[in-house]
């Protein structure tokens, strides 16, 4: 049967001829949302405390600092390349590449529903992917982030645990038995990919697919190296008043429990963290001047790079559709 000649219902009519309409206002309120919030966002910052903060430390500090942010920039991007070979989508790497930089920058400052998913699906669908693929690629993005964290907090944990502050509950022990959980979890994952017949599920009408095991290990590297080159920008900010795989372990604990309290930008939740695991190691207030520097370098320098993209991205469409 033919479907295309049967007639169209009056709701249909009424939806496809004020699509166009609905459609802008859409765009119009998302715009309108991301103002809103960076204009919040910025009203949060303590600004005077950011500057000072990087006004105290030499400018090769800061430098080394920069370098290893950028560096888990690039390794971000590439969960979206790994994406488009997940789904065999054509666009180009420069053009994954920014969507992926732009909505990583805002998903730090302003949360997943608006960084991770709203942009990715603004940018990814004006460009012509299908809803299905681009929820595809935000299942792989978030997969393979916590992959990487799972596999270095089960590491840490079960065999260099973190000196826990005197009178903490949990200890050492407890620390250990946490990170064989988390890293049988990562094996789990692993090993399905590798040797399961069943590479598909059906999830709510959405199609979930193991990527090959190539991909799965691809998949864990890359994360891995992302959270660490992370810790590496705190520990060079700490400027050596803490070993580096305590930093990387407290940043780890720090994604936990900015992942159960949602805060956008996890703001007070990891300085909370790491006054608590690491105060009795360095003073209180180089810690904070050191995390202070750190969200300015890591958040909001990358955010403001991240707006200036996405306008230029949203022109350079404009210019596109003009006739």
């Amino acid at each position: 049967m033919n479907t295309r000649s049967l007639p169209r219902s009056p709701l249909a009519r009424s939806v496809a001829a004020w699509w166009p309409w609905i459609r802008r206002a859409l765009v119009g309120g998302f715009l309108l949302l991301v103002a809103f919030l960076l204009v919040r966002y910025a009203r949060t910052v303590d600004w005077h405390d950011v500057l000072a903060s990087i006004r105290s430390l030499p400018a090769s500090v800061i430098a080394l600092a920069a370098a290893f942010a950028a560096a888990s920039f690039l390794l971000y991007t590439c969960f979206d390349l790994m994406g488009r070979r997940y789904t065999g989508h054509a666009l180009g790497t420069g053009q994954v590449m920014q969507i992926a930089f732009t909505s990583y920058a805002f998903n730090l400052n302003m949360g997943s529903a608006v960084g991770g998913v709203g942009f990715r699906l603004r940018l990814y669908s004006r460009l012509g992917l299908a809803y299905a693929d681009i929820a595809r690629i935000l299942t792989l993005s978030m997969v393979s982030n916590w992959l990487g964290h799972l596999l270095l907090a089960g590491c840490l944990f079960t065999f260099a645990p973190l000196e826990m502050p005197p009178g903490w509950k949990l200890d050492s022990h407890g620390l250990q038995l946490l990170g064989i959980g988390l890293l049988a979890i990562v094996a789990t994952y692993l090993v399905l990919c590798a040797v399961s017949k069943k590479r598909s599920w059906t999830v709510r009408g959405h199609t979930i697919e193991l990527p090959p095991a190539r991909m799965a290990l691809l998949q864990v590297g890359v994360s891995a190296l992302n959270w660490m080159a992370i810790a590496a920008v705190i520990h060079t900010l700490l400027q050596g008043r803490a070993e580096y795989f305590p930093v990387l372990s407290v940043l780890l604990i720090a994604a936990m429990a900015g992942l159960i309290v949602r805060v956008p930008a996890g703001l007070g939740v990891l300085e909370t963290v790491f006054i608590a695991l690491l105060s009795h190691q360095v003073p209180q207030g180089q810690l904070l001047g050191a995390l202070l520097a750190y969200r300015a370098i890591y958040y909001i320098v990358p955010l403001a790079f991240a707006a200036v993209l996405y306008l230029r991205m949203e022109l350079d469409a404009r210019r596109q559709r003009a006739p």
